[in-house]
């Protein structure tokens, strides 16, 4: 049990840096950040937008200098698309945070509770198959994640601590292997239709 608690403590501050780091993906739990190989002042594609500069935030030309230094692959989102992919990843935090809570005080009803936020539902289908449509294997690997979030409601019913735990941690490697290959990339509709196969939105993605 100590040896998954371990186990399940390194891989969560792997997803807490996720969050709160500047770009809302982060390299996976044990593996080495990718090599950027392009030229140093390669800038990102005509269409992306940089965060405006506001009293000492990051200037449009720091964002870009930032996105030509992360080699990972960028998934095209409006504004409202990306801040929202962001909540969603807030509360997937939180929802791992109640799991581990009642996974240690044998609250294996409030658990499956936590685990219905990032389960896989057919709504939670089209909005990574929406977010991902302008990043070939973007949408996979999201499913990837809710489906095996699934695992960890079934552990929970067998009342196994040990499994919970188990399930977790596969869950958690899903989460740091598509944060390391991927990153967000705010663009206008135009680009964002240009790129993906759908047609932008214009009204935030329904949680």
């Amino acid at each position: 049990m100590k040896r998954h608690a371990s186990m399940l403590g390194s891989t969560l501050l792997v997803a807490l840096f996720a969050v709160v780091s500047s770009t809302p993906f982060s390299v996976a739990a044990g593996q080495a950040p990718a090599v950027d190989r392009r030229s140093p002042s390669a800038a990102p594609p005509m269409g992306d937008l940089a965060a405006p500069q506001v009293g000492g935030g990051i200037s449009c030309e720091a964002e870009q200098k930032l996105a030509s230094l992360d080699a990972r692959v960028p998934v095209p989102l409006l504004p409202h698309m990306a801040n929202h992919q962001k909540q969603n990843m807030r509360d997937h935090l939180l929802a791992v945070q109640e799991i581990v809570t009642a996974t240690a005080s044998g609250d294996f009803g409030a658990v499956e509770s936590a685990v219905e936020r990032i389960g896989y539902s057919e709504e939670m289908g089209e909005m990574c198959n929406h977010m991902g449509a302008g990043a070939p294997g973007f949408s996979e690997q999201a499913l990837q994640f809710h489906h095996t979030a699934d695992t960890i409601a079934a552990a929970a019913r067998l009342r196994d601590s040990a499994a919970v735990l188990q399930a977790l941690g596969r869950t958690l490697a899903t989460c740091t292997a598509c944060h390391a290959t991927f990153r967000q990339s705010v663009v206008d509709p135009a680009t964002w239709s240009s790129r993906s196969t759908k047609t932008a939105p214009e009204t935030p993605v329904a949680q």
